[in-house]
């Protein structure tokens, strides 16, 4: 997960949330949007309807809420895949590095980049 800017001003920074399988490292899912559950839920929304068998996470709050304790594991080294992806994403997409100028001023625009980089 990582906040990105769409336009000018700090107040519009948006959350990009997205599951990663553990043995192929390809994106499950992913959803865009303001930093609530309802983003998260949708992408864990996801993950309950495949039958995940477990699900690695950060120490964000808003985990304990959403999923339940069977399935949520809290590891110091569960989480080095997606923190690995998250490097990639900012060097090959630019709009989703810190502190540039080359941020998307539509999200419509950053949904559609965002899938063609995940899904071809």
């Amino acid at each position: 997960m990582k906040c990105v800017l769409i336009s000018g001003t700090n107040r519009n920074y948006i959350w990009l949330v997205y599951a990663l399988e553990k043995s192929s490292k390809s994106i499950v899912a992913f959803n865009v949007g303001r930093r609530t559950n309802k983003t998260l839920s949708r992408v864990l929304d996801t993950l309950k309807l495949s039958e995940a068998k477990m699900i690695f996470t950060d120490k964000l709050k808003n985990y304990r809420y959403l999923i339940e304790e069977k399935l949520h594991s809290v590891k110091r080294f569960g989480t080095n895949h997606i923190e690995r992806k998250n490097l990639t994403l900012r060097t090959h997409l630019k709009r989703l590095n810190r502190r540039t100028i080359c941020f998307s001023k539509s999200l419509i625009v950053l949904i559609s980049i965002l899938k063609i980089y995940f899904w071809i």
